[in-house]
């Protein structure tokens, strides 16, 4: 997500990349549309219990959940790298007031569509940008890394204890029932959940505005898993992988090596809560920290193979290209969309489907944008966000 540079300089397969991660969110998106909140991450909580739900559940956990969140940060590590490169011997203050503005616009979001908005996590992690810029590749990789061990280490210093609960089988303990509130199945909370769901417009800007502290506090914690997966994406960059530099046989090698790593502890992740009945004191660490590793890995893996196979001129490319030129618009397009679905303003399906009509009814936003992106990129170039964020950060600065 980054404003657009000029068509001479693009390079195609970066493009066709970001195209590829706006895709990839739909999939983690539609169910924060279309359920309530402890679904997201534990396919009993709600949503249908039937074969085709596991096996949906068990697609997104391994290729999807969080894979292309942590893939969209990078890619927005290396365009915020990309402008701070180009914007001469001050790139200070055009960079802050983009993320001052990209922040505005994710607030917006928020408030109007999407609960799980990313552009205001972003937006405060790339402030800590300065304190990386001047590092080399294998620096950025290193910091990476460290982030990363950083958030596993404070995640279960917070979920760690109701883990420790249900290991010890410390049943109606009050860690627990928290978690149970969290991730579980507690039938007053779902029940709480889904009539939040349906609640008028006015009714959720009233709450999501009251609760903006709240979001806040939940955004700083994210911070060091965002800012980790930025400065990964900023390292492919300084190193030449998502410049398109490197060739197809390296590429190749690092997508195998990123996947070796990555789909066994996934699928040992997913036996572990298949085997256990999805228990919500494990369901949390599991979801939110012990995969963490594997995700990333996995998002490089994507990454590469995007490289190496995307750099050509055919036609799935350039569809794909289009659509990540306008990866901003086309986030926000796609909770727009999701939102006429189920939202009560819209058709109000919220809570009314099961886990896998929710990812049928994802197919709907992916193909408005495969099919609109082209067109719009051939008549006017810039998507209607990216202007408005390139404009507006350029008259704040």
């Amino acid at each position: 997500m980054t404003a657009p540079s000029p068509a001479a300089e693009r390079i195609l397969a970066l493009d066709a990349l970001r195209g590829i991660a706006v895709i990839g969110i739909v999939g983690m998106n539609v169910l924060a549309f279309a359920l309530p909140g402890p679904a997201y991450y534990n396919p009993l909580s709600f949503g249908g219990v039937g074969p085709a739900d596991y096996w949906v559940w068990l697609a997104s956990f391994v290729f999807i959940e969080d894979k292309f969140r942590t893939l969209f940060a990078m890619l927005f590590g290396a365009g915020c790298l990309i402008l701070i490169e180009r914007s001469g011997a001050h790139p200070w203050r055009a960079h802050y007031a983009r993320m001052f503005v990209l922040f505005a616009i994710g607030l917006v979001h928020a408030i109007l569509l999407a609960s799980n908005d990313v552009l205001r996590a972003y937006a405060l992690a790339g402030l800590a940008l300065p304190l990386l810029a001047g590092l080399n590749a294998r620096a950025l990789v290193t910091v990476s890394l460290g982030l990363l061990c950083v958030h596993v280490f404070l995640g279960m210093a917070l979920l760690g204890p109701s883990l420790a609960a249900w290991v010890q089988d410390r049943q109606g303990s009050d860690l627990l029932l928290w978690a149970e509130r969290q991730f579980g199945r507690d039938p007053a909370v779902i029940a709480a959940l889904l009539e939040q769901g349906r609640e008028v417009l006015g009714e959720r800007v009233v709450r999501r505005t009251l609760g903006i502290p709240a979001q806040m506090t939940a955004l700083v914690a994210a911070l060091p898993l965002n800012l980790s997966a930025i400065a990964l994406g900023m390292g492919l960059w300084r190193g030449g992988m998502l410049k398109g530099e490197w060739r197809t046989f390296r590429l190749q090698r690092v997508a195998g090596l990123g996947a070796l790593v990555a789909l066994p502890g996934l699928l040992v992740l997913a036996g572990w809560l298949v085997s256990t009945g999805f228990p919500a004191a494990l369901v949390g660490p599991v979801a939110l920290l012990l995969s963490a590793p594997f995700d990333m890995a996995l998002a490089v893996s994507y990454a590469a193979l995007a490289m190496a196979f995307l750099g050509g001129s055919g036609a799935v490319t350039a569809r794909l290209a289009a659509t990540g030129r306008l990866s901003l618009t086309n986030y926000l397009l796609t909770s727009v969309i999701l939102a006429g679905v189920f939202a009560s303003w819209g058709l109000g399906l919220f809570g009314e489907v099961s886990r896998w009509q929710a990812f049928a009814i994802g197919c709907v936003p992916v193909a408005a944008m495969l099919a609109w992106s082209p067109v719009w990129v051939a008549k006017a170039g810039q998507g209607p966000f990216e202007r408005l964020w390139r404009r507006a950060a350029r008259t704040l600065s």
